[in-house]
């Protein structure tokens, strides 16, 4: 019989079966031939033949199209990134994500022909994708696991009643995203986060940790200046968590290659909201969230419960009282600085002055009080603000950081000529701001005429009152912290112990600090040219505290430990 003029000779996968014995010439026609028939390809059509062995097929076709074969069964699918992926993407195309290294994803598939899907994972995921073959009857298998235990820990994330319906929603911003995705989040999940923000304000916590890592996500708040990790969710929900906070934050959720920033509040009651400050950031095994809670309606503290010593607190009064004139407050971030500044503008903002600040971002409102918050899109900087508010007859200016020498030269020039101004640096003590102004290329003279007082601070945790306990220390440990042995015959020391009302032993906290008036005769050591060490000296032998003594002091008192000293002020 002749061989009829439209029959398609065998090649690729099909002649590698008929050569390797695994099926027939003539099997193999008809499975051809049935392929273009039902427009599938020839592998598709052998696995869904009960005459083919599959797993024949799987090792010849991943030799045939250079696909790794690989045995599903040997790792955790219920550890597998899922969350990558839509679900519906996953069933439609009968894959599975594995693995996630940088920038690439690992599939595994059971039909290596089927570059559609990998175009499909390419584009909705924005990573690079590399296949690997599996069983398809083992695939199935583990994309049920995988589903099913996503399901379960959905189940377990929903257990709170009105989760959902808390009222938080993105920052008014000029930059409008479309947030049309928010639909895409699942309900377990908005509970989840509303549950994490919620249980962060109850806590007191001052910041909230999303970290992806290999093989665990967890969860952490930062209380009273140290972090705890709260929980640990299946690392399989990673993406969908950040995912939501992105879209209350208004950010681009898909961009994860870039670090994003963003804001969105939480509305308590009718008169009560809280902000949020969040920021993104890339890293080895997926996107790092961070959570700042800004409770911007908080009162200020009064003065007396900030933990200034009583030298130090008239020290500060004097200078905030004065008509002119620079004061700097110096730490890291997170030791108070603002609260501190806010307190001086309490005591200043009466009807009969016009009080300005420039902050990134503001904290804390105060009617009263012009705030401006930076936009750098907008050239809205620090040095701008601080112009245009010269030119709007100000009595007292706050600017949240000096960070350069343009804002410096600024500042310094508005407290010459008839302007209060209080500001933030970050240095480590009280000296070294000096010489960071001078470093920054100020010159010495306005240095000196114009800074009437730096301070710098740290807080401390407070210990508990309902379980502390008094310790004993030997004399030589205490003299090697910092104690006069003239203090030693009375000195009583707590330590932490640990109860209900507190964590970890420690309840709230308080400042210490190092209060440092710029004197004629520091004027003259600026003038004359001085390093750090210097102006410390100085500061010392007119009875200036530092930090560690004042810490000392705190311990002393019963207020805090000596480890929490050693902790915060190790310098």
């Amino acid at each position: 019989m002749a061989t009829p003029i439209n029959k398609v000779p065998l090649g690729g996968l099909a002649l590698r079966l008929v050569q390797q014995g695994v099926v027939d010439e003539q099997k193999a026609e008809k499975l051809q031939e049935s392929a273009a028939k039902h427009k599938n390809s020839f592998f598709t059509e052998a696995l869904e033949n009960k005459g083919v062995d599959n797993n024949q097929l799987a090792q010849h076709a991943s030799e045939e199209f250079g696909v790794p074969l690989f045995d599903i069964g040997s790792i955790d699918v219920e550890l597998a990134p899922i969350n990558l992926i839509k679900e519906s993407l996953i069933e439609k195309h009968k894959i599975l994500p594995i693995y996630k290294r940088g920038a690439k994803i690992f599939i595994a598939i059971s039909d290596p022909t089927d570059t559609y899907a990998l175009d499909q994972v390419k584009f909705h995921t924005g990573l690079g994708v590399e296949s690997v073959l599996v069983d398809f009857r083992k695939l199935e298998s583990a994309i049920d696991r995988a589903l099913e235990a996503n399901d379960e820990t959905f189940e377990g994330m929903a257990d709170d009643e009105g989760l959902e319906d808390i009222d938080i929603s993105a920052e008014e911003s000029q930059d409008n995203r479309d947030t049309s995705d928010i639909e895409q989040i699942d309900t377990p999940i908005v509970r989840f986060v509303n549950k994490i923000l919620l249980d962060a304000i109850k806590k007191a916590a001052s910041d909230i940790h999303l970290e992806p890592y290999e093989r665990k996500f967890r969860v952490r708040y930062r209380i009273d200046g140290v972090l705890h990790e709260i929980t640990s969710p299946p690392i399989n929900l990673a993406g969908r968590i950040v995912a939501r906070v992105k879209i209350l934050s208004r950010l681009d959720i898909a961009e994860r290659r870039a670090p994003q920033d963003g804001r969105m509040k939480l509305r308590l009651s009718k008169n009560k909201s809280i902000d949020f400050r969040v920021s993104t950031l890339p890293t080895l095994y997926g996107e790092k969230c961070v959570i700042r809670i800004l409770d911007s309606n908080a009162e200020t503290f009064g003065i007396e419960v900030l933990g200034f010593e009583e030298d130090q607190k008239n020290a500060y009064l004097d200078a905030v009282q004065r008509p002119y004139g620079m004061i700097l407050v110096t730490g890291p971030t997170g030791s108070g600085k603002t609260v501190t500044l806010y307190t001086a503008l309490g005591m200043l903002n009466v009807p009969e002055r016009n009080i300005s600040t420039v902050e990134d971002p503001v904290e804390i409102n105060m009617a009263g009080i012009n705030q401006v918050t930076i936009n750098e899109k907008a050239n809205l900087t620090f040095a701008a603000s601080l112009r245009a508010f010269l030119r709007q007859d100000p009595d007292v200016i706050m600017v949240g950081e000096i960070r350069d020498l343009e804002t410096a030269d600024i500042a310094i020039k508005a407290s010459q000529t008839g302007h209060l101004v209080l500001s933030t640096l970050h240095t480590n003590d009280a000296p070294s701001s000096l010489t960071r102004l001078l470093n920054m290329g100020v010159a010495p003279f306005n240095v000196a005429s114009t800074v009437h007082l730096i301070m710098a601070q740290r807080l401390i945790r407070n210990l508990c009152l309902n379980c502390k306990k008094e310790i004993k220390i030997p004399e030589q440990a205490l003299i090697n912290a910092g104690f006069d042995e003239n203090e030693l015959d009375d000195l009583e020391l707590f330590a932490p112990v640990g109860c209900d009302a507190c964590t970890q032993g420690y309840k709230g906290r308080t400042g210490i600090f190092q209060v440092m008036p710029v004197t004629q005769d520091m004027g003259g050591l600026i003038m004359r040219g001085c390093t750090e060490i210097d102006i410390a000296e100085l500061a010392h032998d007119e009875g200036v505290a530092d930090l560690r003594r004042s810490g000392l002091n705190k311990a002393k008192s019963g207020i805090t430990s000596l480890e929490e000293i050693e902790r915060v002020t190790n310098l």
